[in-house]
């Protein structure tokens, strides 16, 4: 297996995906081996940070006590560029189809992918 890549949920400004080198698919959850052939090891790769916005929940009631200074809040769906779909946080005020860009930010002391509309 190759070596990870360094991402969000390792601290860095970040968003990784995987592609198999067997059939081509494209995945975001990093894995030992491809979810659609199950060939194993497939290919590390940063993400550009662009996409659309496939969906939008406003989030008004806090989960947890940290959560509670960010209410409300959006979390999307984003289809990325590179042909994977994720669950980020995004600024209020996004709608389905907005072109987006990631950039990072703490949440309730976290690094988190955030996007905000493109330019």
């Amino acid at each position: 297996m190759s070596e990870r890549l360094a991402d969000w949920t390792l601290g860095e400004q970040a968003i990784t995906f995987q592609v198999c080198t067997s059939c081509g698919h494209v995945q975001y959850f990093h894995r030992a081996f491809c979810a659609a052939c199950g060939a194993s090891d497939p290919r590390e790769h940063r993400a550009s940070g662009k996409g659309r916005v496939y969906a939008v929940s406003l989030v008004c009631r806090a989960a947890t006590p940290q959560t509670r200074a960010h209410v409300p809040y959006n979390i999307l769906l984003v289809d990325c560029a590179e042909g994977f779909r994720m669950m980020a946080h995004g600024d209020n005020g996004l709608a389905i189809g907005d072109s987006v860009v990631a950039s990072f930010r703490l949440f309730a002391g976290k690094l988190v992918p955030y996007f905000a509309k493109s330019k």
